[in-house]
């Protein structure tokens, strides 16, 4: 058995560490409904459950406390080897990304700047609110947007524009009904209750503004995808998404983009007073400006 769930299974241990999805869900900062859409998907892979419901709450069943053992033991080794391997020293340096960004652009780039700087710890921080990244003691981390933030310094990346997504269903309703009626009666997923990305792609759309109550907040970019995919409702998703779009999974529901919208830099002003920040900074955007040259 090949188990494709690791992000999953790791907030399992939290949970069960917390003994409760609330506390937990605040942990990680997502949605309990997030949280447990996770865990849902991690029983059906595995084949058994993991968590007992009832009134009071949830409670770990037997094959769960097994798992919950043997999963503690491994992330506790895989802990302690990466700080073996990351070394003795002081130069530690954390970014702060999202799962989505680091697992389907950074990750197969990150060994370069490794190689070219052995002598700094690295530290990916995965983080769903890239909006609070200084009470995670994060040197750097990497938003997508529009830039338009004020509460940091941006530096931009590359582009990547984002249109509507969903899945055949969505895609069948679409050519149905229409732009506009389908548009209408779509649920919108997006990733926090102030976010305007839904609102600038409906006005170049030129369709009339949706209600929030006609959204889905989902926090974590990647569960969204997931959703998209299981007809939970369409999202607003970039190029990153090709993977799903090739396999035939996701759709385009529109041509009208976000052409503004892609990924940048965000820091402190005091971040770049650490040499190694500087490093990584200088790296990304060379290796984010071959991104662009690639298209």
């Amino acid at each position: 058995m090949r188990l494709r769930q690791y992000e999953s299974l790791r907030n399992f241990v939290e949970i069960a560490r917390h003994d409760s999805l609330s506390a937990a869900a605040d942990r990680l900062c997502l949605t309990k409904g997030a949280l447990s859409h996770q865990i849902r998907r991690l029983e059906e892979e595995l084949g058994f459950t993991v968590f007992e419901r009832h009134a009071r709450g949830i409670r770990l069943t037997t094959k769960g406390k097994e798992l919950l053992l043997a999963a503690r033991q491994s992330f506790e080794q895989i802990e302690r080897k990466a700080e073996d391997l990351a070394g003795a020293g002081d130069r530690s340096l954390t970014i702060g990304v999202t799962t989505y960004f680091a697992s389907r652009w950074l990750s197969p780039r990150l060994m370069e700047f490794m190689r070219a700087h052995p002598q700094v710890r690295l530290r990916i921080q995965p983080m769903i609110d890239l909006l609070d990244f200084r009470g995670e003691g994060v040197d750097l981390a990497i938003r997508w947007g529009d830039g338009r933030w004020t509460d940091c310094l941006v530096d931009a990346l590359f582009l990547c524009p984002a249109l509507p997504t969903g899945n055949r269903d969505a895609l069948a309703e679409l050519r149905d009904k229409g732009p506009e009626a389908a548009f209408a009666g779509f649920t919108l997923l997006q990733d926090r209750e102030d976010s305007m990305a839904w609102s600038h792609w409906y006005d170049r759309a030129g369709l009339p503004r949706r209600l929030p109550a006609d959204s889905l907040i989902i926090p974590d970019p990647n569960v969204r995808v997931q959703a998209v995919l299981d007809g939970q409702g369409i999202a607003l998703n970039d190029a990153l998404v090709g993977a799903e779009m090739a396999q035939g999974g996701l759709f385009a529901l529109s041509e009208v983009a976000l052409e503004d919208y892609g990924y940048f830099l965000a820091h402190q002003p005091d971040a770049l007073a650490k040499p190694d920040a500087v490093a990584f900074a200088e790296w990304i955007k060379s290796a984010a400006a071959q991104t662009t040259e690639a298209g």
